[in-house]
Order: C-alpha cells, then structure tokens, then sequence
C-alpha cells in the first residue's frame, strides 16, 4: 500500500490542475483528436502535441539523443528555443571520442566545414610539444574543428532526417507532472508572439544546457563542491595559422591582477576557414574568486606571434563567456520521467573542460536505455529500465571524473596546468603521451597498449563515487 502523495510515477493519475515552484501539475485534456498510435493530428507545429519522448534543447547532446531515439523508432519531439544557425561559446574542438559519436550519427565529415587535426600542441614556459592522437582500435586518429555557429544546426537537421520532429523557436517554461509529480511533458511559448503551447510525453530529456531550468524545476540542484568553470573565445582571421595541423594549447598563463597562474589554460584551433578560434577556460581559484577572462585574454594575446595577426582590426567576433559545469555536479541524472544529458548534468570533463563528446556519448545511452524502457509495459518495469540510465553514466564516467575533480580541486583550480607540463615531462615522450590520453580520455577498452594498461589500473583504484 502506498501513501497518498507518495505514488510511484507508474500508479499516478491525472487530476485537477494547478502550477506549484515553476511546475505545471494538470489534469486529463481530451481536446483534441489524436492518431491511433497517439500522435497528433494537428497541423504541424501548430500547436499542442504529443509523443513518446520530448527532448528541451538541440545542441549536440539532444540532436544526438533526438537522432538515436528516432532511429530507434521513437516518437521524440526536439525543442529548441532559438532559431538556426546561431551561436554558442566553445572551443569548437573534438577529440577522437567526439568524432567518434559523430560517425555513429552518420555525420558526413569529408563535406565542406570540417577541419581535421592530428593531435595537441602544448605550449609551456618557452617549451612546445606536439603529440598526434593515437592510432586505436575503437576511436579515429584525427579530430576535428568546425564552428558552433553551424555544427548545431547541421546535427539537429540530422536528428529531423532521421525522423525526429524539429521545433525552433520554443522556450520551454516548465515541466508538466502528475499528482506524483512525475513528467507529463512540458509547457512552453513559441515563436515571437511567445504562443503558449503544451508538449505531452512520459519522458523527457533534459538537454537545455548550463541553465539547466528542466532540471532545477525538479527540485535537481548543482551539486555546490563542484566547480562551475567559465570559458571565453573570439574568433580572428589568421591565415598564417587557419590550416594548423594541431590544437595549441597554453599551459603558462597568468592572471594579471594578481600574478597567479591561471587555474585554466588557452587555446588555439584552426578552422580551416580564413578564421582561428582563441580563448582560454578558468576554474574558480582558491576561496573561489572568480578569474577576470577578459583581462586574463588580452594579457595573454601580446605573447602570440605578430604574424599570426591576432589584433584587434583582424576580431572577427565579440568576446563571448560561458559557464561551463563540471564534473557530473548534478545528479540522479534520472528522476520522474527525466532524464539529464550534457551540461544541464555538469557532465563537462574535469580534465579537460571538454564537453561536446561526453555529451553526445550520455545522448546515445539515454536513447539507448529509453528505447529499451518503452518497449516496456507502462509501470514498475519501464521504470527499472530507466532507472539504469545513472547507473551507466557512472559506470563509464564515475571514477575518471572522481579523480579528475580531486585533480581539478588539489591541482587545476591551484596552479593551472604549469605542473603538469613540467619541464621533464616535456622532455618525456612517454610521459606526455600517457598525460594527454588521461586528460582526453583517449583509451581503449580492453587496453591496447601500455598507457591504456596503466591508466585503467589507475583508475580501478579510484573508489566508485556515490550516485
């Protein structure tokens, strides 16, 4: 027997209807004509709608969870509130790992756009390194660069090509729950007269970014010990270094103000287009002041090179900041017909501050665990399906990211990256190798080589993490 107000979601029925802490709680709508297989029958876009899965936010974790949902053959409704192409601050950066989720998406990266590279240059205290990406058996040995600004908007037209239903320009303002407060979809306003409009479906992912407002209207606060980092980028013209072969990455620099090393480092990717993309990402340091990016990037600029061109009169963009939340600083990452994906789960890397792959990677298990779920009666049993979604979230990621917080905590958030670009180390191809696999998450399973050996024995000796 269960308390009244304590139903589980699976018992839960839909009466009354009332708005309570920024969520919408309804009651039975039969307006409308629905299809036999519960579609809508409204014209499209046009108005209320239903399906299987909702997913708030089309970057790269919900195109991604769109995109396999619907290859699945999942009734999933995309929202997004801006209208494409638009922008967003990134490094515009991916790793092997994120090339990787990009071929299973069956994403074209010989067509115009893409820039290719061949691993990392670091930079440190007169001392450059480069390191090519390994040649494994389960990731491509190049990565990739391409402008946010376009890579979202080719991602979302492949979730809509694979039968994912795209909706621009819709500002999701709350959930929608039961009584038991479990997911019934969501209330949102479109277009720019802010229609309102309701979206119905038992689940819903949650990839709205940083903000994280799905989330948090579930009462799934940020995990406070967890940093949330900030990153800041600009673009310029450079054709001396558009075509670089390798992300350069800075590992000395300072903040102005105070003459401390930056609890970051800077970056320089190639677009490939006429444009490099510069910038620099900061944890909060001790006592948690916030680092000056602004004036952390325009100290750092004059050391660049003169004919690199990065000057003011070559700006081809503003600067432009971001938070970025790490970590896996928010969790469960399933609760009531929700499941987080991406940054509105902090699941930004510790080590990196890559974001991008380990979004898409959570995407494809999401999608994984719901097409699963539904093949589920409704009830206990498609809730114990979903209830797997954290459990494999930390399975992949829980011990990396519990010693890349302490790392970032003891380390990063201290002194930058400087100690870890040691002189010596520099000096030790080994070394670094095994380093910028560890801090990209560049390995294979089973090992393929020594360093993978070493870095999964590492990582067995980190206690799994409470989720």
């Amino acid at each position: 027997m269960v308390a009244r107000g304590l139903r589980p979601c699976w018992t839960a029925r839909r009466h009354g209807a009332r708005h309570s802490g920024g969520v919408t709680t309804e009651r039975d709508d039969t307006s409308g004509v629905a299809a036999p297989d519960g579609r809508s029958l409204a014209p499209e876009g046009a108005g209320d709608e239903e399906a299987q899965v909702i997913v708030v936010g089309a970057g790269p974790a919900g195109s991604a969870a769109a995109l396999h949902l619907a290859r699945a053959g999942v009734d999933v409704l995309l929202l997004e509130k801006s209208a494409f192409p638009r922008e967003k601050v990134c490094g515009d950066g991916l790793t092997p790992r994120g090339v990787y989720q990009l071929v299973r998406m069956g994403v074209d990266l010989d067509a115009p756009g893409w820039m290719r590279n061949k691993g990392m240059r670091w930079v440190c205290e007169g001392n450059q390194v480069e390191l090519d990406w390994p040649r494994l058996g389960s990731l491509p040995d190049f990565g990739l660069t391409r402008s946010r600004h376009d890579f979202d908007d080719l991602l979302a037209a492949h979730a809509s090509a694979a039968g994912a239903r795209l909706r621009t320009q819709v500002k999701v303002t709350a959930p929608l729950t039961d009584r038991a407060g479990c997911i019934t979809g969501v209330a949102a306003s479109r277009g720019p007269g802010e229609q309102p409009v309701r979206y119905r479906a038992p689940l819903v992912v949650a990839a709205d970014g940083a903000s994280a407002r799905t989330a948090l209207a579930l009462g799934l606060e940020r995990d406070a010990r967890r940093p949330v980092a900030a990153a800041a980028r600009r673009y310029y013209r450079s054709e001396a270094r558009t075509k670089d072969p390798y992300l350069e990455l800075w590992a000395d620099l300072r903040c102005p103000h105070t003459g401390l090393d930056l609890p970051g480092y800077g970056w320089v990717f190639p677009l490939g287009d006429g444009r490099i993309n510069v910038g620099l990402g900061g944890l909060p340091q001790r006592r948690r002041r916030p680092v000056d990016l602004r004036a952390a990037l325009e100290h750092w600029l004059p050391r660049l090179p003169p004919d690199w061109g990065v000057r003011e009169e070559n700006a081809d963009s503003p600067l432009r900041s971001a938070p970025l939340p790490m970590g896996l600083n928010r969790r469960p990452q399933y609760r009531r017909g929700l499941l987080l994906v991406g940054d509105s789960a902090g699941m930004v890397s510790p080590w990196s501050g890559e974001g991008i792959a380990q979004a898409m990677e959570a995407a494809e298990t999401a999608a994984e665990i719901i097409a699963l779920a539904l093949a589920r009666p409704a009830g206990p049993r498609r809730e114990h399906a979903l209830q797997q979604y954290p459990g494999e979230i930390h399975r992949r990621w829980g011990r990396y990211y519990r010693l890349g917080n302490l790392a970032s905590d003891l380390v990063f958030a201290r002194h930058g990256f400087r100690p870890l670009l040691h002189p010596r180390v520099m000096a030790s191809p080994p070394l670094l190798r095994a380093l910028a696999r560890l801090l990209t998450q560049v390995t294979d399973g089973p090992a393929h080589d020594g360093i993978d050996a070493v870095l999964h024995a590492l990582l067995r000796l980190v206690p799994a993490p409470r989720r």
